[in-house]
């Protein structure tokens, strides 16, 4: 197969950096998923995405900027989380770049939040607060809503809630992040309604002593595996995220819950199983196998290891595709030989391997690039989806990065495609030629 060819007149729509969804609370000690409630809801329901970054009149280097500085810490807080090494405190990735609303509370009111699938506690700022970070609505006051009540500590959902202590018979809860941030408050059941209506008694963190940069959320929305996350607790095995096309800071995506999370239109449409690791059940991992580039099939072997480190986890919040150090030496030098552009430094921290674009022509042939998972699901990514451009530098970047310890595929790679999570069948699927803002979706 003939390597694509990228129109260089286009590449300025192919320029910013999408940023990463994220990993950014703490995973549960269990491996269960789901938990009874009184009304789960059974057709599901979808959600708008919103870039954090979005009406900020940034130019697409400076989301560019933002978006790997976002990455940079980020992906050490996943390091921390998955290596096998004494921690005396829990350290958790928060940072994120997309918010969905949440309706919280009797009667219910919207509160932006970060959406994270590498997580899987759901928190908001609550009244009355010691100390909260500026957010753009008002804080949920707890006192205005009667279906609002605090989780006993001997509720299992306290129970598998690492950090939790005691305090005068309510679940107390606290949090701390690499960067200084962190959240405290209290375990409590409220009312979230959806668009199927209200679901009652889900369980979430109060946080009513809260500091640092929460991307102007008022929290977090964790999807992780664990008891806690908002999969397992609305009993919906099933999800599914589409990330708008890289280069519209403007663009929304969606979340799908439940029956809405189903196939859509797509062209094209991949089947990988998902793999557990004991060591730390809130990430989603899967087997990557090896990776083309253009006709040169490289294989990869990076298997979870018995100390839980190794592997690779998909994550919505991470920008860039990490690779191990043997497997990304042996892309770059492949990529680079294949596109036989000049290497230049890289403009940015964190893209390393970046080439001189030849003016005065109009396309460049670029090599193609296919993820090679197991189950013989064979991912051929569009040229956009890991070759960064600039037309005014004329730079182009591959957007991939070493990794000294987990193995990440980043959002970078995900956009434009419907992502698709099933927990029952324990697959994810990646389903090409959707449109994030298709109303089939």
């Amino acid at each position: 197969m003939s390597s694509p060819r990228i129109s260089l007149s286009s590449m300025a729509a192919l320029t910013l950096l999408l940023p990463f969804l994220s990993l950014l609370l703490p995973a549960t000690l269990s491996t269960s998923r789901h938990t009874a409630l009184p009304n789960p809801i059974n057709t599901g329901f979808q959600a708008t995405l919103k870039h954090v970054d979005s009406g900020g009149n940034f130019t697409r280097f400076e989301l560019l900027q933002r978006a790997i500085k976002r990455a940079r810490k980020r992906v050490q807080r996943v390091h921390a989380k998955t290596s096998n090494v004494d921690i005396h405190a829990p350290i958790h990735p928060n940072e994120g770049d997309y918010l969905m609303d949440l309706s919280i509370g009797t009667p219910p009111l919207c509160y932006p939040a970060i959406l994270d699938t590498g997580s899987d506690l759901t928190w908001t700022q609550c009244q009355p607060c010691r100390q909260c970070f500026d957010q753009p609505t008002p804080i949920f006051d707890p006192k205005n809503s009667p279906t609002f009540s605090k989780v006993d500590c001997s509720s299992n959902f306290c129970t598998e809630l690492p950090g939790s202590i005691c305090n005068q018979g309510t679940c107390e809860y606290f949090y701390g992040y690499g960067d200084g941030s962190y959240t405290n408050g209290f375990l409590a059941t409220e009312t979230f309604t959806f668009e199927d209506g209200p679901v009652p008694n889900l369980v979430f963190g109060c946080g009513f002593d809260n500091e640092g940069n929460f991307n102007g959320s008022a929290g977090l929305v964790g999807l992780g595996r664990g008891m806690l996350s908002l999969v397992s607790q609305l009993q919906e095995p099933k999800f599914s995220y589409c990330l708008p096309a890289f280069g519209d800071a403007s663009a929304t995506g969606k979340l799908l819950m439940g029956s809405q999370a189903n196939s859509s239109h797509g062209s094209v449409k991949v089947t990988t199983p998902l793999i557990q690791n004991p060591s730390d059940p809130t990430f989603y991992y899967l087997s990557l196998q090896g990776i083309s580039v253009g006709e040169t099939l490289i294989p990869i072997k990076d298997p979870i290891k018995p100390d839980g480190s190794g592997g690779m986890i998909i994550d919505s919040g991470t920008t860039l595709t990490y690779l191990n150090e043997s497997a990304f030496d042996q892309v770059k030098d492949e990529f680079s030989r294949q596109i036989n552009l000049t290497a230049v430094s890289g403009e940015e921290p964190g893209l390393e391997v970046c080439y001189s674009l030849p003016s005065g022509v109009e396309s460049i042939m670029v090599p193609k690039v296919v993820f090679h998972f197991e189950g013989s699901a064979d991912l051929e990514l569009p040229e956009e989806n890991y070759l960064l451009t600039d037309v005014p530098s004329n730079t182009g970047c591959l957007v991939m990065h070493r990794s000294l310890g987990t193995s990440i595929f980043g959002n970078f790679q995900q956009q434009n495609m419907l992502v698709i999570y099933d927990l029952a069948e324990e697959t994810i699927s990646f389903e090409m030629g959707s449109v994030c803002d298709d109303d089939t979706l």
